[in-house]
């Protein structure tokens, strides 16, 4: 299937690991262009590096202001237009709600939720009709994972936020879109297991609660949100779509 994905320049952020760099790579795959971004410089330019000569790095911190502006300007400097983002940050710190303190708030609400903000509204502001935002949120978007408060409240607000864009972007023919990752087998996942007594118990824990009865791998999660964000999924917004084997079990 030809997702029509080619010479299609995309701003993938958080992308010099996990999530974010598994779509870039399918992205690019497909025969998109990226602009790929993380917080450390020598990061970024080993992730673009990695992903060959339609990739640029940019080292950029979502939390910041400017960030929005940097990377649509590379991504036109580089490839000489935008057809989408998708924002990914990485997760907020573990913790119950005792647990969690207010630095640990703002900085993640800096970070997950009014960085992917400050960008949607940028990218909507230069995007055209066939046009696609995305965001990388999270199973809590549905349902509390236990230990994750700060996401748990992050997350679903950030849906709410997209659900709400995608109205108000429709007539103009730019879509949005958010991926649900649920169990898939990234560092940050290994290290939430790690933080309990038995990792190896907690893992089979959870593959036992998957009807797959297993965690999803990056590429698997990558291939769904390049086709997202491609012009094959055209008739999709609006929508919050699980890549999970299963996991959620509610309609």
């Amino acid at each position: 299937m030809d997702l029509g994905l080619k010479d299609r320049v995309y701003v993938v952020t958080g992308a010099t690991r996990g999530l974010g760099n598994a779509s870039a790579r399918e992205l690019v795959a497909d025969g998109a262009k990226v602009v790929v971004s993380g917080r450390d410089e020598k990061s970024a330019a080993e992730a673009a590096a990695a992903l060959g000569p339609n990739a640029v790095g940019v080292a950029v911190d979502n939390a910041d202001p400017d960030a929005a502006a940097v990377l649509l300007s590379a991504a036109r400097e580089h490839f000489g237009r935008f057809d989408g983002v998708l924002v990914s940050v990485g997760g907020p710190p573990a913790g119950f709600v005792a647990d969690n303190t207010d630095e640990q708030w703002q900085t993640a609400f800096e970070s997950v939720f009014l960085g992917a903000v400050r960008l949607a509204r940028a990218a909507a502001a230069e995007l055209e009709a066939g046009g696609v935002i995305g965001f990388v949120l999270s199973g809590s978007v549905y349902e509390p994972i236990p230990g994750l408060t700060i996401s748990n409240g992050l997350r679903p607000g950030l849906a709410g936020f997209a659900k709400s864009l995608s109205d108000e972007l429709g007539p103009r023919g730019i879509r949005v879109v958010g991926v649900l990752p649920g169990r898939i087998d990234t560092d940050r996942v290994r290290e939430l297991d790690s933080l309990s007594a038995d990792p190896g118990a907690t893992r089979a824990a959870s593959e036992s609660r998957i009807p797959l009865r297993r965690y999803g791998t990056p590429e698997e999660f990558g291939r769904v949100a390049a086709f997202l964000l491609s012009p094959a999924a055209s008739y999709l917004t609006g929508v919050m779509v699980p890549v999970d084997g299963g996991a959620r079990h509610g309609f």
